[in-house]
């Protein structure tokens, strides 16, 4: 069955394991997945499930619903997708992990924290170059010689070598490190030099399922996966 993990400043607060075809969100009781934060709607969002998929729905809510970071609408959801709303975080799972356990007020305040204000940011920054680009894209934040990669083919190589797509820098680097790989609609990043030298959000990487806004480590290279849907 499916969970879904809720956390507040990183911490789990409740682990939500549901066999419903619907689950509403929001600040009120009278929703299943109960958020207390001014920052949440009272009908917030809403998540729905068949046979096949979930997907996650945002009520026109004031301050917006993010999946990865960036502000949706209505999106399909895929393991391990984390739906942002106000100050928490809700970590979606096809499937329930078995070996881990798990104030209300009137109005809804437009939230000013930091950390809405750079989620609004980076959202409006992605769409820019998502519409610029055309497809999904590699940002360069550090060590890198490219601003901005366009991923406009199946294979995309990361490395030291001259003949690599992706420049990364690094003590050791092998000349192709890593590669992004485009399977179906997805976007992988996978493993080809040195062990330790591929990261994913800080985690070593043999084979990862990249999503929006996952930050990736190549050597002392670093860059940001913009995806393009």
């Amino acid at each position: 069955m499916p969970e879904i993990v809720i956390k507040f400043n990183d911490k789990v607060i409740e682990r939500v394991v549901t066999e419903k075809k619907r689950v509403s969100i929001g600040r009120t009781k009278d929703n299943d997945i109960v958020l207390e934060n001014r920052g949440v709607s009272r009908k917030h969002a809403q998540i729905e499930f068949n046979d096949e998929a979930a997907i996650v729905i945002d009520n026109e809510s004031l301050n917006g619903t993010f999946v990865n970071s960036r502000r949706v609408t209505e999106e399909l959801l895929r393991d391990n997708d984390v739906i942002t709303i106000g100050k928490y975080n809700l970590e979606f799972h096809q499937e329930t992990k078995k070996n881990e356990a798990a104030g209300q007020l009137d109005g809804t305040m437009i939230l000013k924290t930091k950390q809405q204000q750079q989620l609004m940011e980076n959202d409006r920054l992605e769409r820019e170059i998502v519409s610029r680009s055309g497809g999904s894209v590699l940002l360069g934040l550090e060590n890198t010689d490219v601003a901005e990669f366009r991923i406009d083919r199946d294979v995309t190589t990361i490395g030291k070598a001259k003949f690599v797509h992706v420049k990364a820098r690094g003590f050791m680097l092998s000349g192709i490190q890593a590669k992004v790989v485009k399977e179906g609609e997805s976007y992988y990043l996978i493993n080809l030099g040195r062990k330790g030298k591929t990261k994913v959000n800080g985690e070593d990487a043999d084979r990862a399922l990249l999503k929006n806004s996952d930050i990736i480590q190549v050597g002392k290279s670093t860059f940001r996966f913009v995806e393009g849907s």
